[in-house]
Protein backbone atom coordinates (compact mmCIF):
# COMPACT_ATOMS: atom_id res chain seq x y z
CA UNK A 1 0.00 0.00 0.00
CA UNK A 2 2.75 2.68 0.86
CA UNK A 3 4.27 2.10 -2.49
CA UNK A 4 1.10 3.97 -4.32
CA UNK A 5 2.43 7.77 -4.63
CA UNK A 6 -1.24 8.82 -4.96
CA UNK A 7 -2.57 6.70 -1.54
CA UNK A 8 0.21 7.88 0.89
CA UNK A 9 -0.20 11.51 -0.62
CA UNK A 10 -3.94 11.50 0.91
CA UNK A 11 -2.61 9.82 4.24
CA UNK A 12 0.30 10.00 6.78
CA UNK A 13 3.94 7.86 6.51
CA UNK A 14 2.74 6.58 9.99
CA UNK A 15 -0.50 4.90 9.16
CA UNK A 16 1.32 3.80 5.88
CA UNK A 17 3.79 1.77 7.96
CA UNK A 18 1.46 0.35 10.27
CA UNK A 19 -0.02 -1.30 7.20
CA UNK A 20 2.86 -1.91 5.91
CA UNK A 21 3.72 -5.62 4.93
CA UNK A 22 6.64 -5.61 7.11
CA UNK A 23 4.16 -3.93 9.55
CA UNK A 24 1.39 -6.70 8.77
CA UNK A 25 4.28 -9.69 8.98
CA UNK A 26 5.26 -8.83 12.37
CA UNK A 27 1.75 -8.55 14.02
CA UNK A 28 1.30 -12.00 12.51
CA UNK A 29 4.82 -13.12 13.99
CA UNK A 30 3.49 -11.73 17.55
CA UNK A 31 0.54 -13.85 17.14
CA UNK A 32 2.72 -16.81 16.60
CA UNK A 33 5.03 -16.14 19.53
CA UNK A 34 2.10 -15.46 21.92
CA UNK A 35 0.53 -18.93 20.67
CA UNK A 36 3.99 -20.81 21.86
CA UNK A 37 4.17 -18.71 25.26
CA UNK A 38 0.84 -19.51 26.08
CA UNK A 39 0.80 -23.24 25.48
CA UNK A 40 4.27 -23.55 26.91
CA UNK A 41 2.60 -22.07 30.05
CA UNK A 42 -0.08 -24.81 30.23
CA UNK A 43 2.12 -27.83 30.18
CA UNK A 44 1.36 -28.55 25.97
CA UNK A 45 4.80 -27.79 25.18
CA UNK A 46 8.05 -27.53 26.40
CA UNK A 47 9.08 -24.01 27.10
CA UNK A 48 12.46 -24.84 25.73
CA UNK A 49 10.16 -25.01 22.28
CA UNK A 50 8.19 -21.80 22.78
CA UNK A 51 11.83 -19.98 23.11
CA UNK A 52 13.22 -21.25 19.95
CA UNK A 53 9.94 -20.31 18.30
CA UNK A 54 9.38 -16.72 19.89
CA UNK A 55 13.14 -16.12 19.68
CA UNK A 56 12.43 -16.19 15.28
CA UNK A 57 9.25 -14.11 15.52
CA UNK A 58 11.10 -11.16 14.13
CA UNK A 59 9.93 -9.77 10.49
CA UNK A 60 13.31 -8.50 9.83
CA UNK A 61 14.65 -11.93 9.52
CA UNK A 62 12.82 -13.33 6.49
CA UNK A 63 11.99 -11.58 3.07
CA UNK A 64 9.13 -10.06 3.64
CA UNK A 65 8.25 -9.11 -0.24
CA UNK A 66 8.76 -13.24 -0.98
CA UNK A 67 6.09 -13.63 1.43
CA UNK A 68 3.58 -11.35 0.73
CA UNK A 69 4.10 -12.70 -3.49
CA UNK A 70 3.99 -16.46 -2.28
CA UNK A 71 0.32 -15.10 -0.49
CA UNK A 72 -1.37 -15.29 -3.56
CA UNK A 73 -0.92 -18.73 -4.92
CA UNK A 74 -1.41 -20.24 -1.11
CA UNK A 75 -4.58 -18.38 -0.83
CA UNK A 76 -3.26 -17.09 2.46
CA UNK A 77 -0.58 -14.93 3.68
CA UNK A 78 -0.37 -17.30 6.90
CA UNK A 79 0.60 -20.44 5.04
CA UNK A 80 4.01 -19.21 3.48
CA UNK A 81 4.52 -17.07 6.93
CA UNK A 82 3.95 -20.05 9.44
CA UNK A 83 6.16 -22.30 6.93
CA UNK A 84 9.08 -20.19 6.74
CA UNK A 85 8.63 -19.63 10.64
CA UNK A 86 8.58 -23.52 10.63
CA UNK A 87 11.75 -23.66 9.22
CA UNK A 88 13.68 -20.97 11.12
CA UNK A 89 12.82 -22.94 13.96
CA UNK A 90 14.05 -26.06 12.65
CA UNK A 91 17.45 -24.80 12.02
CA UNK A 92 17.90 -24.19 15.95
CA UNK A 93 15.64 -26.76 17.19
CA UNK A 94 14.03 -29.73 15.23
CA UNK A 95 11.59 -30.71 18.42
CA UNK A 96 10.14 -27.15 18.79
CA UNK A 97 9.54 -26.93 14.66
CA UNK A 98 7.21 -29.60 15.35
CA UNK A 99 4.91 -27.34 17.31
CA UNK A 100 4.98 -24.30 15.57
CA UNK A 101 1.47 -22.76 15.27
CA UNK A 102 0.29 -25.76 17.33
CA UNK A 103 -3.44 -25.60 17.34
CA UNK A 104 -4.36 -22.25 15.01
CA UNK A 105 -5.62 -21.78 11.75
CA UNK A 106 -4.81 -19.08 8.85
CA UNK A 107 -7.62 -17.08 10.01
CA UNK A 108 -6.52 -16.84 13.62
CA UNK A 109 -3.35 -15.51 12.77
CA UNK A 110 -4.50 -13.07 9.97
CA UNK A 111 -7.46 -11.67 12.14
CA UNK A 112 -5.19 -11.32 15.54
CA UNK A 113 -2.79 -10.12 13.35
CA UNK A 114 -5.33 -7.16 11.97
CA UNK A 115 -6.84 -6.31 15.56
CA UNK A 116 -3.30 -5.92 16.68
CA UNK A 117 -3.01 -3.01 13.68
CA UNK A 118 -6.07 -1.72 13.82
CA UNK A 119 -5.19 -0.65 17.42
CA UNK A 120 -2.03 0.90 16.48
CA UNK A 121 -4.36 2.42 13.98
CA UNK A 122 -7.09 3.84 16.03
CA UNK A 123 -4.13 5.23 18.16
CA UNK A 124 -3.23 7.60 15.47
CA UNK A 125 -6.53 8.50 15.28
CA UNK A 126 -7.28 9.04 18.23
CA UNK A 127 -4.72 10.86 19.52
CA UNK A 128 -5.08 13.32 16.03
CA UNK A 129 -8.72 13.61 16.99
CA UNK A 130 -8.30 14.51 20.35
CA UNK A 131 -6.23 17.64 19.03
CA UNK A 132 -8.86 18.16 16.49
CA UNK A 133 -11.55 18.31 19.20
CA UNK A 134 -9.36 20.53 21.30
CA UNK A 135 -8.94 23.11 18.62
CA UNK A 136 -12.28 22.91 17.37
CA UNK A 137 -13.99 23.86 20.64
CA UNK A 138 -11.13 26.57 21.53
CA UNK A 139 -11.82 28.18 18.43
CA UNK A 140 -15.82 27.98 19.15
CA UNK A 141 -15.15 29.35 22.64
CA UNK A 142 -13.35 32.54 21.37
CA UNK A 143 -15.87 32.99 18.99
CA UNK A 144 -18.82 32.23 20.45
CA UNK A 145 -20.76 35.79 19.87
CA UNK A 146 -18.66 36.61 16.34
CA UNK A 147 -21.23 37.15 14.03
CA UNK A 148 -21.54 35.04 11.01
CA UNK A 149 -23.36 34.53 7.65
CA UNK A 150 -25.85 31.54 8.60
CA UNK A 151 -26.77 29.59 4.89
CA UNK A 152 -28.92 27.32 4.12
CA UNK A 153 -29.93 25.50 -0.07
CA UNK A 154 -26.03 27.05 0.13
CA UNK A 155 -27.66 30.87 -0.04
CA UNK A 156 -27.77 33.30 3.29
CA UNK A 157 -30.36 32.37 5.86
CA UNK A 158 -30.11 34.56 8.74
CA UNK A 159 -27.15 35.28 10.96
CA UNK A 160 -25.51 33.10 13.67
CA UNK A 161 -22.42 33.04 15.92
CA UNK A 162 -19.18 31.33 14.02
CA UNK A 163 -18.80 29.81 17.41
CA UNK A 164 -22.24 28.26 16.96
CA UNK A 165 -20.85 27.07 13.41
CA UNK A 166 -17.79 25.97 14.77
CA UNK A 167 -19.82 23.24 17.07
CA UNK A 168 -21.77 21.89 14.08
CA UNK A 169 -18.49 20.54 13.34
CA UNK A 170 -17.07 19.53 16.81
CA UNK A 171 -20.17 17.87 18.21
CA UNK A 172 -20.60 14.90 15.85
CA UNK A 173 -16.84 14.46 15.96
CA UNK A 174 -16.63 13.98 19.57
CA UNK A 175 -19.74 12.05 19.54
CA UNK A 176 -17.80 9.62 16.89
CA UNK A 177 -14.48 9.38 19.26
CA UNK A 178 -16.88 8.28 22.05
CA UNK A 179 -18.19 5.65 20.09
CA UNK A 180 -14.98 4.55 18.15
CA UNK A 181 -13.77 3.91 22.03
CA UNK A 182 -16.96 1.85 22.89
CA UNK A 183 -16.88 -0.39 19.89
CA UNK A 184 -13.13 -0.37 19.58
CA UNK A 185 -13.76 -2.24 22.98
CA UNK A 186 -15.94 -4.87 21.78
CA UNK A 187 -14.40 -5.52 18.28
CA UNK A 188 -10.98 -5.85 19.57
CA UNK A 189 -10.95 -8.96 20.36
CA UNK A 190 -8.14 -12.31 20.31
CA UNK A 191 -9.25 -14.36 16.96
CA UNK A 192 -8.48 -18.13 18.39
CA UNK A 193 -10.40 -20.88 17.39
CA UNK A 194 -8.50 -23.46 15.41
CA UNK A 195 -9.89 -25.16 12.19
CA UNK A 196 -13.53 -24.84 12.68
CA UNK A 197 -13.58 -22.61 15.90
CA UNK A 198 -13.84 -24.93 18.38
CA UNK A 199 -9.73 -25.21 19.42
CA UNK A 200 -10.45 -29.27 19.30
CA UNK A 201 -6.47 -29.67 19.01
CA UNK A 202 -5.77 -28.42 21.93
CA UNK A 203 -8.17 -30.28 23.56
CA UNK A 204 -8.91 -28.98 27.53
CA UNK A 205 -6.71 -26.78 27.45
CA UNK A 206 -7.74 -24.54 24.47
CA UNK A 207 -9.24 -21.79 26.82
CA UNK A 208 -6.49 -21.30 28.68
CA UNK A 209 -3.96 -21.23 26.00
CA UNK A 210 -6.13 -18.18 24.95
CA UNK A 211 -6.98 -16.46 27.76
CA UNK A 212 -2.72 -16.09 27.86
CA UNK A 213 -2.64 -15.38 24.64
CA UNK A 214 -4.59 -12.94 25.65
CA UNK A 215 -2.70 -11.50 28.63
CA UNK A 216 0.07 -11.50 26.28
CA UNK A 217 -1.12 -9.77 23.32
CA UNK A 218 -2.78 -6.85 26.21
CA UNK A 219 -6.51 -7.90 24.80
CA UNK A 220 -9.46 -8.07 26.20
CA UNK A 221 -10.41 -12.18 27.86
CA UNK A 222 -11.55 -14.67 24.74
CA UNK A 223 -14.71 -14.72 24.35
CA UNK A 224 -14.44 -17.39 21.56
CA UNK A 225 -13.52 -17.91 17.60
CA UNK A 226 -15.32 -15.00 15.96
CA UNK A 227 -14.59 -16.42 12.22
CA UNK A 228 -17.42 -15.42 10.45
CA UNK A 229 -19.20 -13.59 13.38
CA UNK A 230 -17.99 -10.46 11.64
CA UNK A 231 -20.94 -7.76 13.58
CA UNK A 232 -18.35 -6.27 16.01
CA UNK A 233 -15.64 -5.59 13.64
CA UNK A 234 -17.75 -4.40 11.11
CA UNK A 235 -19.06 -2.46 13.08
CA UNK A 236 -15.73 -0.72 13.95
CA UNK A 237 -15.56 -0.06 10.27
CA UNK A 238 -18.74 1.34 10.10
CA UNK A 239 -18.46 3.76 13.08
CA UNK A 240 -14.43 4.40 11.20
CA UNK A 241 -16.90 5.67 8.02
CA UNK A 242 -19.02 7.64 10.05
CA UNK A 243 -16.12 9.79 11.59
CA UNK A 244 -15.09 10.50 7.81
CA UNK A 245 -18.09 11.94 6.79
CA UNK A 246 -18.40 13.70 10.14
CA UNK A 247 -14.46 15.30 8.85
CA UNK A 248 -16.23 15.45 5.55
CA UNK A 249 -18.91 17.95 6.27
CA UNK A 250 -16.22 20.31 8.12
CA UNK A 251 -13.81 20.28 5.42
CA UNK A 252 -17.14 21.21 2.71
CA UNK A 253 -17.94 24.13 5.03
CA UNK A 254 -14.34 25.30 5.59
CA UNK A 255 -13.40 24.49 1.85
CA UNK A 256 -16.16 26.88 0.59
CA UNK A 257 -15.70 29.39 3.53
CA UNK A 258 -11.86 29.75 2.37
CA UNK A 259 -13.22 30.72 -1.45
CA UNK A 260 -11.39 33.99 -2.71
CA UNK A 261 -14.54 35.49 -2.98
CA UNK A 262 -15.81 34.64 0.44
CA UNK A 263 -12.43 34.94 2.43
CA UNK A 264 -14.11 34.27 5.75
CA UNK A 265 -11.56 31.39 6.78
CA UNK A 266 -7.96 30.48 5.52
CA UNK A 267 -6.17 27.58 5.97
CA UNK A 268 -2.80 27.94 7.90
CA UNK A 269 -0.13 29.11 4.93
CA UNK A 270 3.54 27.57 4.94
CA UNK A 271 6.57 26.66 2.71
CA UNK A 272 5.35 24.11 0.25
CA UNK A 273 1.44 24.26 1.49
CA UNK A 274 -1.25 25.11 -0.92
CA UNK A 275 0.49 26.54 -3.55
CA UNK A 276 0.07 26.67 -7.28
CA UNK A 277 2.25 26.14 -10.29
CA UNK A 278 0.60 28.99 -12.36
CA UNK A 279 -1.29 31.03 -9.92
CA UNK A 280 0.93 32.09 -7.36
CA UNK A 281 -2.07 34.45 -5.35
CA UNK A 282 -3.61 31.03 -4.71
CA UNK A 283 -4.03 29.31 -1.44
CA UNK A 284 -5.54 25.91 -2.00
CA UNK A 285 -7.22 24.25 1.50
CA UNK A 286 -5.55 21.38 0.94
CA UNK A 287 -6.32 19.77 4.36
CA UNK A 288 -9.68 19.87 2.60
CA UNK A 289 -8.85 18.41 -0.14
CA UNK A 290 -7.36 15.40 1.82
CA UNK A 291 -10.31 15.33 3.96
CA UNK A 292 -12.88 15.62 1.27
CA UNK A 293 -11.21 12.47 -0.80
CA UNK A 294 -11.20 10.21 1.97
CA UNK A 295 -15.09 11.31 2.39
CA UNK A 296 -15.43 10.49 -1.52
CA UNK A 297 -13.59 6.73 -0.67
CA UNK A 298 -14.83 5.34 2.40
CA UNK A 299 -18.61 5.05 1.84
CA UNK A 300 -17.79 2.36 -1.03
CA UNK A 301 -15.01 0.47 1.69
CA UNK A 302 -17.65 0.47 4.15
CA UNK A 303 -20.27 -0.64 1.68
CA UNK A 304 -17.62 -3.71 0.65
CA UNK A 305 -17.14 -4.51 4.18
CA UNK A 306 -20.92 -4.60 4.78
CA UNK A 307 -21.36 -6.61 1.74
CA UNK A 308 -18.88 -8.79 2.84
CA UNK A 309 -20.75 -10.54 5.97
CA UNK A 310 -22.35 -12.88 4.54
CA UNK A 311 -19.88 -15.33 5.29
CA UNK A 312 -20.05 -19.31 4.33
CA UNK A 313 -20.57 -22.02 7.35
CA UNK A 314 -17.31 -21.63 9.73
CA UNK A 315 -14.85 -20.17 7.13
CA UNK A 316 -16.02 -17.76 4.33
CA UNK A 317 -14.77 -17.80 0.90
CA UNK A 318 -13.87 -14.45 -0.63
CA UNK A 319 -15.72 -12.87 1.44
CA UNK A 320 -13.18 -12.72 4.24
CA UNK A 321 -10.68 -11.68 1.86
CA UNK A 322 -12.16 -8.94 0.27
CA UNK A 323 -12.72 -7.42 4.00
CA UNK A 324 -9.62 -7.58 4.62
CA UNK A 325 -8.38 -5.94 1.47
CA UNK A 326 -10.58 -2.89 2.35
CA UNK A 327 -9.82 -2.74 5.71
CA UNK A 328 -6.47 -0.67 5.62
CA UNK A 329 -7.85 0.96 2.85
CA UNK A 330 -10.36 2.72 5.13
CA UNK A 331 -7.63 3.22 7.87
CA UNK A 332 -5.20 4.87 5.63
CA UNK A 333 -8.06 7.45 4.21
CA UNK A 334 -9.57 7.86 7.51
CA UNK A 335 -5.89 9.29 9.00
CA UNK A 336 -4.98 11.39 6.15
CA UNK A 337 -8.61 13.21 6.95
CA UNK A 338 -8.20 13.88 10.42
CA UNK A 339 -4.67 13.96 10.91
CA UNK A 340 -4.90 17.29 8.22
CA UNK A 341 -7.58 18.78 9.77
CA UNK A 342 -6.14 18.88 13.06
CA UNK A 343 -3.03 20.71 11.40
CA UNK A 344 -5.97 22.96 9.87
CA UNK A 345 -7.73 23.85 12.80
CA UNK A 346 -4.88 24.71 15.19
CA UNK A 347 -3.91 27.30 12.62
CA UNK A 348 -7.25 28.43 10.76
CA UNK A 349 -7.31 31.90 10.26
CA UNK A 350 -10.74 33.69 11.02
CA UNK A 351 -11.88 36.83 9.22
CA UNK A 352 -14.80 38.37 11.03
CA UNK A 353 -14.43 41.78 8.93
CA UNK A 354 -15.12 39.38 6.26
CA UNK A 355 -18.15 37.26 7.87
CA UNK A 356 -19.53 40.43 9.31
CA UNK A 357 -19.36 41.97 5.69
CA UNK A 358 -21.39 39.59 3.88
CA UNK A 359 -23.84 40.37 6.04
CA UNK A 360 -23.73 44.25 5.65
CA UNK A 361 -23.58 43.60 2.35
CA UNK A 362 -27.46 41.87 2.22
CA UNK A 363 -28.69 45.60 3.31
CA UNK A 364 -30.45 44.18 5.81
CA UNK A 365 -32.83 41.10 4.23
CA UNK A 366 -30.95 39.13 7.13
CA UNK A 367 -33.00 40.52 9.55
CA UNK A 368 -36.52 40.23 7.69
CA UNK A 369 -37.44 37.32 9.89
CA UNK A 370 -36.88 38.74 13.25
CA UNK A 371 -38.43 42.29 11.85
CA UNK A 372 -41.60 40.18 10.94
CA UNK A 373 -41.55 38.94 14.52
CA UNK A 374 -41.23 42.01 15.90
CA UNK A 375 -43.67 43.73 14.25
CA UNK A 376 -46.91 41.06 14.78
CA UNK A 377 -46.69 41.60 18.09
CA UNK A 378 -48.56 45.23 17.58
CA UNK A 379 -50.58 44.25 13.72
CA UNK A 380 -50.77 40.70 13.72
CA UNK A 381 -48.36 38.15 11.90
CA UNK A 382 -50.18 37.84 8.36
CA UNK A 383 -50.18 41.43 7.65
CA UNK A 384 -46.24 41.67 8.87
CA UNK A 385 -45.22 39.02 6.90
CA UNK A 386 -46.84 41.02 3.97
CA UNK A 387 -45.37 44.29 4.79
CA UNK A 388 -41.90 42.66 4.99
CA UNK A 389 -42.64 40.93 2.01
CA UNK A 390 -43.10 43.91 0.28
CA UNK A 391 -40.23 45.99 1.53
CA UNK A 392 -37.76 43.23 0.99
CA UNK A 393 -38.85 43.39 -2.70
CA UNK A 394 -38.07 47.39 -2.62
CA UNK A 395 -34.89 46.90 -1.35
CA UNK A 396 -34.12 44.57 -4.31
CA UNK A 397 -35.13 47.08 -6.56
CA UNK A 398 -33.91 50.16 -5.19
CA UNK A 399 -30.72 49.03 -3.72
CA UNK A 400 -32.30 50.68 -0.49
CA UNK A 401 -31.29 49.06 2.92
CA UNK A 402 -34.40 47.09 5.13
CA UNK A 403 -33.72 49.22 7.79
CA UNK A 404 -34.43 52.35 6.69
CA UNK A 405 -37.47 50.97 5.28
CA UNK A 406 -38.74 49.29 8.41
CA UNK A 407 -38.23 52.53 10.06
CA UNK A 408 -40.36 54.56 7.77
CA UNK A 409 -42.96 51.88 7.83
CA UNK A 410 -43.01 52.24 11.54
CA UNK A 411 -43.37 55.66 11.82
CA UNK A 412 -46.34 55.80 8.71
CA UNK A 413 -48.73 53.03 10.87
CA UNK A 414 -49.29 54.44 14.36
CA UNK A 415 -50.05 51.10 15.67
CA UNK A 416 -46.64 50.34 15.20
CA UNK A 417 -44.81 53.71 15.96
CA UNK A 418 -46.66 53.48 19.51
CA UNK A 419 -45.25 49.42 19.90
CA UNK A 420 -41.44 49.35 18.41
CA UNK A 421 -39.16 52.14 19.68
CA UNK A 422 -36.67 53.07 16.61
CA UNK A 423 -33.54 51.96 18.82
CA UNK A 424 -35.01 48.41 18.89
CA UNK A 425 -35.23 48.90 14.64
CA UNK A 426 -31.74 49.27 14.91
CA UNK A 427 -31.20 46.91 17.31
CA UNK A 428 -32.74 43.57 15.40
CA UNK A 429 -30.24 45.18 12.35
CA UNK A 430 -27.44 44.84 14.93
CA UNK A 431 -25.08 41.64 13.55
CA UNK A 432 -23.96 41.34 17.16
CA UNK A 433 -27.52 41.13 18.68
CA UNK A 434 -28.99 38.84 16.10
CA UNK A 435 -25.52 36.35 16.77
CA UNK A 436 -26.86 36.48 20.95
CA UNK A 437 -28.85 33.49 20.27
CA UNK A 438 -26.33 31.16 18.57
CA UNK A 439 -24.16 32.62 21.34
CA UNK A 440 -26.02 31.48 24.15
CA UNK A 441 -26.58 28.03 22.29
CA UNK A 442 -22.84 27.88 21.81
CA UNK A 443 -22.00 28.50 25.79
CA UNK A 444 -24.18 25.98 26.37
CA UNK A 445 -23.20 23.27 24.51
CA UNK A 446 -19.54 24.26 25.44
CA UNK A 447 -20.23 23.45 28.91
CA UNK A 448 -21.20 19.89 28.21
CA UNK A 449 -18.79 19.07 25.06
CA UNK A 450 -15.75 20.97 26.61
CA UNK A 451 -15.49 18.00 29.70
CA UNK A 452 -16.82 15.04 27.83
CA UNK A 453 -13.64 15.83 24.99
CA UNK A 454 -11.14 16.21 27.64
CA UNK A 455 -12.28 12.97 29.25
CA UNK A 456 -11.83 11.34 25.71
CA UNK A 457 -8.55 13.02 25.12
CA UNK A 458 -6.86 11.74 28.54
CA UNK A 459 -8.82 8.26 27.92
CA UNK A 460 -6.46 7.24 25.56
CA UNK A 461 -7.65 3.65 25.21
CA UNK A 462 -5.01 2.34 22.12
CA UNK A 463 -1.65 4.19 23.75
CA UNK A 464 0.06 0.98 24.70
CA UNK A 465 -0.16 -0.67 21.14
CA UNK A 466 2.99 -0.84 20.32
CA UNK A 467 4.01 -4.74 18.68
CA UNK A 468 5.28 -6.94 21.89
CA UNK A 469 7.80 -7.84 19.69
CA UNK A 470 9.04 -4.09 18.94
CA UNK A 471 13.04 -3.88 19.81
CA UNK A 472 12.76 -0.32 20.89
CA UNK A 473 9.89 -1.62 22.84
CA UNK A 474 11.64 -3.72 24.84
CA UNK A 475 14.81 -1.59 25.57
CA UNK A 476 12.52 0.80 26.90
CA UNK A 477 10.63 -1.92 28.76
Amino acid sequence: MSGFAFEGFLSTPQMLAVFGEASVIQSMMDFEAALARAEAAVGLIPQAAATAIAGVCRAELYDVPALVAASGRAGSLAIPLVKRLTDTVALFDAQAAQVVHWGGTSQDVIDTGMVLLTRRALALIDDDLSALNAALLALAAQHAGTPVMGRTLMQPASVVSFGFKVLEWATPLVRCQQRLHAQAARALQLQFGGAVGTLATLGEHGPAVAQHMATQLGLPPWQGAWHTQRDDWVALGCELGVLVGALGKFARDLSLMSQGEIGELAEPTGAGRGGSTALPHKRNPVASMVALAAAQRTPHRVAALLGAMGQEHERGLGNWQAELAEWAGLFISAHGAVHALAEAAAGLQVHPQRMRGHIEALQGLVSAEACTTRLAGAIGKPEAQRLLEQLSQQVMAEGRHLRELVQQAVQADARLREAVPAAEIDRLFDPDHAAQPAARRTQEQLARLQPLAAQLAAARPFADAASPTDPTQQEQA
